[in-house]
């Protein structure tokens, strides 16, 4: 009898070896490797007598094609991350931090569809039935008709849900915890982790019905178990927030069924999450505009404008490598912008500490907040204040150029609309048009943007 052949699998980044080693190859990580059996798993068949394939018709690209229904939830903001529902039939991953609010909202989400008149299914493999009704009280969903159950066989789940009229949506929280009989080894791991997401978005194909997996996430961010779930999963959605703040971001990493780009901003409430319609009232409540390194970024998170402060603090440093600190932007891209201010814009911050946040926890990913984070620099090097009542936004080259950024009258119209008069931004913004009754300032180099800073900080102290 042939023996049974092992693989090793690293428990971090899905990586196969043949051979157990304290530390993975592929990412890296300590004591992640873990011995698994090579020829269990869904799909898995022995290489001898394997069934032939059968042959399916090919089609070609022209036709006509439908766009894909929607399951409306009416929660606005959860709505725009998705595309403008759930599509029957798709499988969605949320991942999050412990704690940021992922069973909240999709409680909330679930009551929202159950209000409807839709059959909404709900599976805890981390809490007891007692627990969730716990929190559906807190919010004021006890009510609702949702259907309840702790379960973590995925065998049993399935067959539990082809009873009865097909569910509108199935919510598994979370999919660490679902193990399936088919893959031998134990809860939690790679394997286990993959065969059980591939019997539940099997289902989906089958039933129609959008199911929504919960993942956990490891310690900097990123959701725990293979990447190849992401990559089986028709989207990835992100919950994200800091500890200290009230609101929350749902964030699209991957849609095949809409944008990519889209942000959803929640608050946290006694009630639970509140949706924010308005997002940068939000992000520039309380904010001291009568102090230096504070800039307005006009920035986009998809093709909603949103306006946030950028905080910047220069100081002398005492130690032979100056710090560089970065709350919410990219630390590599800091590294350029104070490059360039010292090769084109004469600063002289090398033995400086810098410390860049961007206020209220927001991540900004974009590089037209390249023209903000320098102001935000300037102003606190050299103690001038920034105009209350103005914006900025550009992308700079390594030249010290400021080159031209995408949906300029957008993220305009949004400065105006919350009170603001002014507008730092490319040449070619005021082309396309001003964004109302907007003051636009041109910047093409930023020593000229260094310059008018400058000049700004020595009028008011003399007119102080």
């Amino acid at each position: 009898m042939a023996k049974t052949r092992a693989n090793f699998i690293c428990q971090n980044c899905g990586g196969i070896g043949n051979r157990w080693q304290g530390k993975c190859d592929a990412c890296g990580e300590w004591n992640s490797i873990v011995e698994e059996s090579a020829g269990s798993g869904i799909g898995a068949r022995a290489v001898m007598g394997a069934a032939k394939g059968r042959v399916f018709p090919l089609e070609g690209l022209a036709g006509e094609s439908k766009p894909a229904p929607r399951i409306v939830s009416r929660m606005g903001e959860l709505d725009r991350v998705t595309g403008g529902g759930f599509v029957p039939g798709s499988v969605m991953l949320l991942g999050g931090e412990p704690g940021i609010g992922k069973s909240t909202l999709l409680i909330q989400a679930c009551a929202a569809l159950a209000g409807q008149g839709e059959r909404v299914v709900y599976i805890s493999g981390e809490e007891a039935v007692a627990q969730v009704r716990m929190r559906a009280e807190r919010l004021g969903l006890a009510k609702s008709p949702v259907e309840l159950a702790a379960e973590t066989s995925v065998e049993d789940i399935v067959a539990t849900l082809r009873q009865g009229r097909p569910p509108a949506l199935v919510v598994i929280d979370s999919i660490q915890t679902m193990w399936t009989q088919s893959v031998e080894s134990t809860p939690g791991t790679v394997t286990q982790v993959r065969g059980s997401a591939q019997a539940l978005i099997r289902y989906a194909k089958t039933s129609g019905a959008a199911v929504i997996l919960v993942g956990h996430v490891t310690k900097d961010g990123q959701i725990a178990g293979p990447r190849v779930v992401e990559h089986m999963v028709d989207a990835v959605v992100s919950f994200e927030g800091e500890g200290g703040h009230q609101f929350r971001v749902l964030r699209a990493v991957k849609n095949r069924f809409g944008p990519t780009d889209e942000i959803g901003v929640f608050e946290m409430t006694g009630l639970g999450l509140a949706e924010v319609t308005n997002p940068s009232a939000l992000f520039l409540s309380g904010r001291d505009a009568s102090a230096p390194g504070a800039a307005v970024f006009a920035g986009m998170e998809g093709t909603r404008p949103v306006l946030v402060e950028i905080q910047a603090l220069v100081a002398p440093s005492t130690l032979g490598t100056p710090r560089r600190a970065v709350v919410g932007w990219d630390a590599s891209r800091l590294a350029m912008v104070l490059a360039v201010l010292e090769a084109h814009a004469g600063l002289r911050l090398g033995q400086h500490d810098v410390y860049l946040n961007v206020a209220g926890g927001l991540r900004v990913s974009e590089p037209a907040a390249d023209l903000a984070v320098a102001a935000a620099l300037v102003s606190s090097l050299t103690g001038a204040v920034l105009a209350s009542d103005g914006v900025w936004f550009g992308e700079i080259a390594l030249s010290g150029s400021v080159r031209p950024v995408s949906h300029a009258p957008a993220r305009l119209k949004e400065a105006a609309k919350l009170g603001f008069n002014a507008a730092v931004a490319p040449p070619e913004a005021g082309e396309k048009g001003s964004g109302g009754a907007l003051r636009l300032t041109s910047c093409q180099h930023i020593s000229s943007l260094v310059a008018d800073i400058a000049a700004s900080g020595a009028q008011r102290k003399r007119a102080a």
